[in-house]
């Protein structure tokens, strides 16, 4: 019997010492409450106390949470619709604030977030165009985020670590008017260049045509010049010959005579028998 009696005494001691202690992980942030009245909310991971019934303690995550809302409709400073794809990425800051700002529940601090988040991409994206917003950096689109939302965000006892814009997008109307609009223009600069380019073929097609003209002309002068020089050689050659034979060089003009009278087999001439064509064979040895 009393070893039973110590038995549950020992078990009753467990059990309240189980009740006063608890623990606070790497991950985690912890709030003591006593009798519904937040205590202390500063606990660092490790072992503590409290006291059973009168005290209550409340943990949350501590680690990085990810906020990836659905595309938004914001409108530029040229009032202009784009629609913007973004996350945040936040954690829990000041748990105490967490805790009475939203309830500490999650889902709730990811929708007032969401708002802020919001606020600040349309602030930032009515002060600049579409072609700001794409030709600037997204760098500084996020700095401009955090510095606007890091405030708000505290207050609800959570820190904003980065907040990113994966994508922005024209609507489906607006980029079927801007792809025309762009098809145009690139028709307009196509056009423009196949008329630069057919002027300059025409050009050079003209340059060529004068060239070919100048070469064929030249060509021609020399060769009439040369054909000038060979004729009077030939003729400066004949001369010589003649005077040198004139006899033999009278024979050798009408042996050719013969040949191109006679190319052709069966040719017929009349000519008078005593004619000089055929002096050359009437003439003896």
């Amino acid at each position: 019997m009393t070893q039973n009696k110590i038995l549950v005494g020992l078990g009753a001691l467990v059990l309240l010492i189980s009740m006063s202690v608890f623990t606070v992980n790497e991950t985690e942030k912890a709030i003591l409450f006593s009798l519904g009245k937040i205590v202390r909310s500063d606990f660092e991971p490790g072992l503590y106390f409290k006291i059973p019934i009168y005290n209550n303690v409340k943990k949350f995550d501590k680690r990085l949470l990810s906020l990836d809302a659905k595309p938004e409709r914001f409108l530029t400073a040229e009032k202009k619709n784009v629609i913007v794809d973004s996350f945040v990425k936040w954690r829990i800051g000041d748990v105490g604030a967490f805790y009475t700002r939203v309830a500490g529940d999650v889902r709730q601090a990811n929708i007032r977030l969401d708002q802020v988040i919001k606020d600040a991409l349309r602030n930032e994206f009515s002060k600049r165009t579409i072609k700001q917003l794409v030709a600037t950096d997204r760098s500084a689109i996020r700095k401009a985020l955090i510095n606007n939302t890091v405030k708000i965000a505290s207050s609800l006892g959570i820190e904003v670590i980065d907040v990113q814009v994966k994508r922005i997008d024209l609507p489906s109307e607006v980029s079927n008017s801007v792809y025309s609009r762009m098809e145009a223009e690139r028709a307009r600069v196509a056009r423009e260049f196949r008329s630069q380019g057919a002027e300059a073929a025409e050009r050079i097609r003209a340059d060529a045509d004068k060239q070919r003209e100048i070469v064929i002309a030249e060509a021609y002068r020399d060769a009439e010049k040369l054909r000038g020089e060979g004729d009077a050689k030939a003729a400066d050659i004949y001369a010589r010959a003649y005077n040198v034979d004139s006899e033999f060089f009278a024979f050798y003009r009408s042996l050719n005579a013969y040949e191109k009278a006679f190319r052709k087999s069966g040719s017929t001439m009349v000519i008078e028998p005593d004619s000089d064509f055929f002096k050359y064979f009437k003439k003896e040895k």
